[in-house]
């Protein structure tokens, strides 16, 4: 799989995970508030970044989903809704959002194989 397609595939999941997150208030019923409020921004903002990642790849637009998924996976502490569904939702999602970046940064900064004699 080419650099361009794997980046392309990677960014694509990361939309629909933002996606998937911008709509589970709906989906699971949430009560209006952090939780609900959380999962819009960050779902908003991954999407975001994920089609200006697809639309012309640069280092900052993976940076930008990174941390956005550490986010996702640190907000339920820090904005005090630990113990819900809307916490196990922003783990899984977080976790993988945040290692799909990690994955894409490491592989592009990956030095190319040596040409062999």
């Amino acid at each position: 799989m080419s650099r361009s397609t794997r980046d392309a595939v990677l960014d694509i999941i990361n939309l629909a995970l933002g996606t998937f997150l911008f709509f589970t208030p709906w989906l699971f019923g949430y009560a209006a508030g952090a939780m609900s409020g959380n999962a819009w921004i960050s779902g908003s903002l991954i999407v975001l970044a994920a089609l200006a990642a697809l639309a012309a790849f640069a280092e900052w637009e993976e940076r930008v989903i990174l941390v956005l998924g550490l986010w996702v996976l640190v907000s339920p502490w820090v904005l005090g809704f630990d113990g819900s569904q809307a916490m196990h939702v922003d783990l899984v999602v977080g976790v993988i959002v945040a290692l799909l970046a990690t994955i894409e940064l490491r592989v592009d900064h990956q030095a190319p194989p040596r040409a062999r004699a």
